[in-house]
């Protein structure tokens, strides 16, 4: 019996389905092989390389696939998704957009939409894809889609009855935007899930977002307070894509980066200045590394925890004698509180209390402003700790 292209592709299908991408993947370059350019093998090779991370893979198979079938809001719909989660939200606006003429009750790329708008700083635009998402199918990921883009227009009424109503896996989640819309107890922590996804989107745009309109300068204001240090082994806790590492190497015999998020990691790979690059929790992490490191910096990563402790008390093990930590807070006025950005901001005097208590004298400390948002100076302060 002959093997057709379609019968390899819905093997691979059926593996896909399972959860089995790699194996999905070589159906369908089998199916390809059988006949090269197949539209439907190169959208389903778009959708696996999306899925597995490589977004430069699957906007590459899904422009061939819309190349080839310009007209079908399938390709089209997994195009849009694609180019969104490459950070090019303009051209993922209009595909999307363009999908829904064809297809209006299209609930995936309704809310793929709105997130798309959310994203692109539009969130009232996005209000009405979103809504129409959640008539025609109110699952969690559109719900809570819905909350965020509330949360952004102001309507924090609206946006806590709705977070109120996701269930399932992302309830955590919701219930950290409850609690930074002041319902219910903030968490000693963001849910790692919340930071993975936030970055993982974020990833692709991040750079250029916070170098230009954000005005960043956090990495250069805490590699400023290593001048008097000679290089040894640095770890850049949060490290994202690699801007904390540029300001760290000159400080660095050895260079690692640490993040939970791995497209960020994928980004700062592509630096090439990192001796190593791990994919973990700080919190889980550096308990296993002892003494491991002369410097640890983290910028702007601490702002994800409310509770310091656990964090001083890990950072701390993970120092060598003499070494030292640098790390950078918003500011607060409370002990700590949970703001509307769904970040923490904490009180210097108080963070100074707990990282000593950590056993880390605090050696310096430095008012700074970390960025610009929403038009504002983020204020913040910046610490240079050395172990007891």
């Amino acid at each position: 019996m002959r093997i057709t292209a379609e019968d390899l592709l819905r093997r691979g299908a059926e593996r896909h389905r399972a959860g089995d991408i790699a194996g999905a993947e070589g159906f369908y370059r089998r199916a390809m092989r059988l006949a090269p350019g197949h539209p439907d093998a190169e959208n389903l090779l778009g959708v696996a390389a999306r899925q597995r991370g490589d977004l430069r893979a699957a906007l590459e198979h899904a422009a061939r696939a819309v190349a080839a079938m310009p007209d079908s809001p399938l390709f089209l719909s997994n195009q849009g998704a694609a180019l969104a989660e490459a950070g090019q939200l303009g051209p993922a606006v209009a595909v999307m957009r363009r999908v829904l003429e064809m297809r209006p009750d299209d609930a995936v790329t309704l809310r793929n939409l709105g997130q798309a708008l959310t994203a692109a700083g539009e969130a009232q635009a996005a209000l009405a894809p979103l809504r129409e998402a959640l008539r025609l199918a109110p699952t969690p990921e559109a719900t809570l889609a819905l909350a965020h883009a509330l949360k952004e227009t102001g309507e924090r009424d609206e946006a806590r009855e709705v977070a109120r109503r996701v269930s399932g896996p992302l309830a955590a989640q919701a219930g950290f935007l409850l609690a930074a819309l002041g319902e219910g107890e903030a968490p000693p922590r963001a849910p790692a899930s919340y930071v993975r996804e936030l970055f993982d989107a974020f990833a692709p745009r991040f750079d250029a977002e916070l170098e230009g309109a954000l005005g960043y300068r956090t990495p250069a204001l805490l590699a400023a307070m290593l001048e008097d240090r000679a290089p040894g082994r640095v770890l850049d806790l949060g490290c994202g894509t690699g801007l904390s590492g540029v300001a760290l190497k000159p400080f660095a015999t050895r260079l690692e980066g640490l993040d939970l998020s791995p497209r960020m990691l994928a980004e700062a790979r592509g630096r090439g200045i990192y001796d190593a690059l791990h994919e973990a929790d700080l919190l889980e992490f550096l308990p296993k590394r002892p003494a491991a490191w002369d410097v640890v910096a983290a910028a702007d990563v601490l702002n994800y925890l409310g509770d310091l402790a656990p964090a001083f008390t890990a950072i701390r093990a993970a120092l060598r004698p003499g070494g030292a930590a640098v790390f950078s807070l918003e500011r607060g006025e409370a002990p700590v509180a949970l703001h509307e950005g769904l970040r923490f901001r904490h009180n210097p005097n108080h963070a100074a209390l707990l990282a000593e208590g950590a056993g880390l004298r605090v050696e310096e400390r430095r008012d700074a402003a970390l960025r610009v948002e929403k038009g504002a100076e983020v204020a913040g302060v910046l610490f240079r700790t050395t172990p007891t």
